[in-house]
């Protein structure tokens, strides 16, 4: 499985709400919609551990079945319709989003 992780900011305090619903109604479904998506895990990372508050605000798993999956689903209208929805989204709310992938290997326990 080879996984994107999409890690926002947390955005500025007035726009906690305007920027969950806009991620909860409108970049979420369009991340949902690329092409390829095995499995779309989004998590609001309100806590931490340890002391302080956590760095992040939401972060994104999106699995996709190898490199070249993540690559064409990026490149298609649905994928490039999330690409400039996020790029606007930094805008608007001041967050920053970072968005590293890799192969996910799973350890026995």
């Amino acid at each position: 499985m080879y996984k994107l992780y999409a890690i926002w900011t947390n955005p500025r305090p007035a726009d906690v709400e305007a920027f969950e619903r806009h991620y909860e109604e409108v970049h979420a479904p369009l991340a949902a919609a690329i092409p390829g998506l095995r499995k779309l895990v989004l998590t609001r990372t309100a806590d931490s551990l340890g002391e302080g508050a956590s760095p992040f605000h939401r972060v994104a798993e999106l699995w996709f079945d190898d490199e070249a999956a993540l690559l064409a689903g990026e490149a298609s209208p649905e994928g490039q319709a999330a690409i400039a929805d996020a790029a606007a989204m930094q805008e608007r709310f001041g967050v920053t989003l970072t968005s590293p992938a890799g192969t996910s290997v799973e350890q026995p326990i």
